[in-house]
């Protein structure tokens, strides 16, 4: 029995010369990620243990990206222990504010994850790197901080699920639509403990950052992480980063007879835009089921959907048009440089004259922690990934997750909408 490229990955990373689906393995991390929530918690342990000294200054990823700018003492001072780590034990890679970003978007960005890669990070949305062919997972800060120690993971081995999608997609369909889609039809459980590897003629066809986009929602499904095999799309993406020259990625592709516990195949060629409603990212319906239902905000950022392709699509909505009055339009890029880049494409300009807020990267309302609070009873549509009920404020508020061009296109309106009612009439 042959290997998926997971697998792959993990016995690369394992000093064995087999590795079997359910057992027990420790494995040699290439990167250890924190952010201001978890990695305080795990610098405590850490510090608590006696150590003296981490694994490797160079594989050690900090950034501060949910509360910042500080909204208050609380998250000041937790953004203040990760500065102060980074310092005593000479951290390189520490990110906050004037050069960090959202932590998912910004890594790649960065050329700190390549193909074939092993990534941990206490944050669950680290699944993301799998769009580059790395396997990438999300963890527990107590792990973490045995991880900044001697760059160590121990790991149950997971069956692995494959999906092919095949089809040519219709105009405004992106990888939110696709994943969005996925998660409709398997539910939030339906790769519970399992590896999903994205895959299919489709798939090929997907830039890096609708790549992005599905794996960072694998988790949403129950996975421990989505994978795509690399390809000319993945070397062209990481070519043109500086920083991955000096390293040698390893590209991985799953063996003809490697096992794959369920297998599913969609041909999308009818897919319309996608939107999950509340309270579960598998609550999905497409968005022309969903008539008159009135917002008072929307998002277009995050992890998720935060990139420079995301924002040009927005803007190419929003151009020359005014947002909703009754509207809060919030737009945050997932980056420093992605600001810049929007800044200079002039795309900034086009959200402030539609009457939007063009914010520094954050995390903020993804989570409910700033930037966006929901009162009660009001309702946001946000390319975001979760819509549990209280994610982004009040118990009593509700969350739409959606592609960046139906977010644009209902924030103009002022209700769910189809960005084909704006555009393509």
């Amino acid at each position: 029995m042959g290997y998926t490229i997971a697998e792959k990955i993990l016995l690369a990373h394992s000093k064995r010369e087999v590795i079997k689906r359910g057992e027990f393995i420790e494995v040699l991390i290439d990167v250890a990620l924190g952010n201001d929530i978890t990695a305080p918690l795990a610098i405590e342990k850490f510090k608590r243990a006696g150590f003296k000294k981490v694994f490797n200054r160079n594989k050690i990823v900090l950034v501060s990206d949910h509360f910042v700018p500080a909204k208050d003492m609380r998250s000041a001072n937790q953004a203040k222990i990760l500065s102060d780590f980074a310092r005593e034990y000479g951290i390189k890679n520490y990110f906050d504010i004037g050069t960090m970003g959202i932590g998912h978007v910004l890594l790649p960005e960065k050329g700190l994850v390549l193909p074939g890669d092993l990534v941990i990070g206490a944050d669950s949305h680290t699944c993301t790197y799998g769009a580059l062919g790395a396997f990438s997972t999300g963890i527990g800060s107590t792990d973490l901080a045995r991880a900044f120690m001697d760059g160590k993971f121990w790991l149950k081995v997971p069956n692995s699920m494959r999906f092919i999608y095949r089809g040519k997609l219709n105009r405004w369909i992106s990888g939110k639509d696709i994943i969005l889609f996925t998660i409709g039809k398997i539910g939030v459980d339906g790769a519970l403990g399992r590896i999903i590897e994205f895959s299919g003629p489709l798939i090929r066809k997907l830039s890096m950052d609708d790549r992005f986009t599905m794996c960072n929602m694998a988790v949403e499904a129950g996975a421990v992480t989505g994978i795509m095999e690399p390809d000319k799309v993945t070397q062209k993406y990481i070519s043109s980063i500086p920083q991955f020259i000096s390293r040698i990625p390893k590209f991985y592709s799953s063996d003809k007879d490697a096992f794959y516990d369920k297998i599913y195949e969609w041909d999308l060629s009818r897919l319309e835009p996608q939107v999950a409603c509340p309270y579960l990212p598998s609550n999905v319906k497409p968005v022309s089921s969903l008539k008159n239902i009135k917002i008072e905000q929307a998002i277009i950022g995050s992890c998720t959907n935060g990139r420079i392709t995301d924002l040009r699509i927005a803007a190419r909505i929003l151009k020359d048009r005014k947002i909703n009055s009754g509207v809060r339009l919030i737009i945050i890029p997932g980056t420093q440089d992605i600001y810049k880049q929007a800044i200079k494409e002039g795309l900034a300009e086009t959200f402030i004259k539609a009457g939007s807020i063009f914010s520094t990267p954050t995390c903020g309302p993804c989570l409910g922690g700033h930037m966006g609070i929901l009162a009660e009873n009001e309702t946001c549509i946000a390319t975001t990934n979760r819509n549990f009920i209280g994610r982004m404020g009040s118990v009593k508020s509700y969350v739409y997750l959606a592609s960046p061009a139906v977010v644009a296109a209902s924030a103009i309106k002022g209700k769910i909408t189809h960005p084909a009612e704006l555009i393509d009439r």
